[in-house]
């Protein structure tokens, strides 16, 4: 059995998302929720938590907690004048910064304690004390920008990690593999124009943002080539995220040989996701947490960390990170998933996955070259 580390803390499901519906403000014609607020719930995550609890895979993985980043980890990646606004405002009672992304008193401290928790995972693997690791980051991080938060995101959690691993001398080359279902277009505008961190991002096409994500978006000056979306059409599953990464992903790291992988962990790629179109499973994040973990052990020592971001199915969501702590630990305390029946009927057809395979085709010529 490896020795997988797993970073948590109850107080990042305190976070609260204000008073919205979806993600439009309570008012108007906009009548309030039975249940309340935004898809990014602490629900789905407690629910993982707690499943983790009755499996009892809890007791083959190193339960560890962290200290929250400080304002001198946060402004390596975030301007002052950001973190100074958000500061005031969580002390303040809450509101609203940027676009999607409300908060409530002591949003501020959570969010900090979300990214220390994702350098603490992430600099222990590169320190050699765990075989691989994963944090239950909470609020999640990439699509926040250094000046703008966005899409539930308030603070860069990775990109603030990575930035304080570079600056302890952790590490100089990073890999980024982003498999939320919603472009990762935060850490993409940190990275853009350096050659240090490797960003890959598959997501649907035009989900959101809608505006960022492109292929031909490949990074400029220093970081020309090493910025690369792969933008899935709506009702891709298991096959083509399995193909695509092996054809595509995969060589890409074996080409940059990073000291790290790190996978920004969103599990709203699932088939029953309120927020995409996607036709995954609990299965598809066991396998390509087993293939990410392959392409660590092959490049870098087998240095792998995943820091949860996205999914919205409070159902679902426990059963997919549950399947990635069975991979990442090899423990033998399974959760089945009650939706795998379901999940076989709802597969794309023949003429998909032609279609698929023909973008992958496309992409292969595109980036590896």
């Amino acid at each position: 059995m490896r020795e997988t580390a797993f970073y948590w803390n109850e107080k990042c499901f305190w976070h609260g998302g204000g008073n919205f519906a979806f993600t439009q403000p309570v008012g108007g014609l906009v009548q309030p929720l039975a249940a309340g607020g935004l898809p990014e719930s602490p629900e789905t995550k407690r629910r993982l938590k707690n499943l983790m609890d009755v499996t009892r895979i809890t007791s083959d993985l190193v339960m560890n907690s962290s200290e929250p980043a400080k304002m001198s980890d946060l402004i390596r990646v975030h301007t002052k004048d950001y973190l100074e606004k958000f500061k005031a405002l969580s002390e303040a009672d809450g509101g609203l910064l940027g676009l999607r992304t409300p908060f409530s008193r002591d949003g501020f401290d959570i969010a900090s304690l979300s990214s220390g928790l994702a350098m603490s995972a992430i600099k222990d693997i590169l320190k050699g004390k765990y075989k691989n690791s994963y944090s239950l980051s909470r609020p999640p991080g990439h699509h926040c920008l250094p000046d703008f938060p966005n899409g539930f995101c308030l603070l860069a959690n990775i990109a603030i990690a990575i930035e304080s691993a570079i600056a302890e001398g952790l590490g100089k080359k990073f890999c980024v593999i982003d498999w939320d279902v919603h472009h990762g277009n935060g850490t993409e505008a940190i990275f853009y124009d350096r050659s240090d961190v490797l960003t890959i991002s598959v997501h649907q096409d035009r989900n959101y943002p809608v505006d960022t994500g492109a292929e031909t978006d490949r990074g400029k000056g220093e970081g020309l080539g090493n910025n690369v979306n792969l933008p899935l059409p709506a009702g891709s599953g298991h096959k083509t995220y399995l193909d695509l990464f092996d054809r595509v992903i995969a060589p890409l790291v074996d080409d940059y040989k990073p000291d790290i992988i790190i996978v920004a962990c969103g599990y709203d790629a699932a088939m029953i996701d309120p927020t995409s179109s996607m036709l995954c499973s609990a299965e598809t994040f066991r396998i390509l947490t087993r293939k990410a973990q392959n392409l660590a052990d092959k490049n870098c020592n087998g240095k792998l960390s995943l820091i949860h971001e996205g999914g919205y199915s409070e159902v679902y969501v426990p059963f997919c990170g549950h399947a990635v702590l069975e991979e990442l630990s090899g423990s033998s305390k399974i959760a089945p998933d009650p939706y795998e029946k379901l999940f076989k009927l709802r597969q794309p057809g023949e003429r998909f996955q032609n279609m698929a395979n023909e973008l992958i085709n496309y992409w292969e010529k595109l980036f590896l070259v």
